[in-house]
């Protein structure tokens, strides 16, 4: 749960707000543009451009969303533009790639697991590169609802998209992500059978 910060007195740019805004926000935000740049410096600046637009900008909050929904929306915004300079030209990030061949091929059951093997430092580098793997529009929807834990509707208003588009696209995350990790939890000895 998020600290109260007083949006007022952000208005009248209070220092000590600012400071426990920033307090209360850098380090899920600093996580979560990691996880979706894959890139230490850029969740940097996603992080430090995330800051500056919401003191910038602060007078404009209208309060039609929750303040952490929209600072969300800022962070995945600049996190967004910022993988677009890293894309080729000809590939927009605002293209619906609904129609990518998102299906799993193989599917396989994950119990039981070890809880030592899911803590594991190997597990979370297999996590960190299998939520790389997502597309954008996937990741960022399955790091705000499952690794920041917005609601539907809060996810759907930091990305701007529809709630069933929100549903959608975490379903089609977790499956994908889950895919990704089939081989890392598959059992030793078992082979793919295609």
């Amino acid at each position: 749960m998020q600290p109260e910060i007083n949006v007022g007195r952000l208005i009248q740019h209070d220092r000590r707000e600012y400071a426990a805004l920033v307090e209360a926000y850098t380090d899920k935000l600093y996580r979560m543009a990691l996880r979706m740049t894959g890139n230490e410096q850029d969740a940097e600046d996603v992080l430090q451009e995330t800051f500056i637009k919401v003191f910038r900008n602060i007078e404009g909050f209208k309060g039609n969303s929750s303040l952490s929904t929209w600072i969300y929306r800022i962070a995945m915004n600049e996190a967004f533009m910022l993988l677009r300079k890293h894309k080729p030209e000809g590939y927009s990030l605002d293209d619906d790639h609904e129609d990518d061949d998102l299906t799993p091929r193989e599917v396989a059951s994950w119990d039981p697991l070890p809880e030592e093997s899911l803590m594991s430092m190997e597990m979370n580098h297999h996590l960190s590169d299998a939520i790389l793997r997502l597309p954008e529009t996937l990741r960022g929807v399955f790091l705000l609802r499952d690794t920041e834990h917005l609601s539907v509707k809060e996810t759907a208003d930091a990305l701007g998209i529809t709630e069933g588009t929100v549903k959608i696209r975490l379903l089609r995350a977790r499956l994908k992500l889950r895919e990704y990790l089939n081989r890392y939890f598959r059992e030793p000895g078992k082979e793919n059978i295609s």
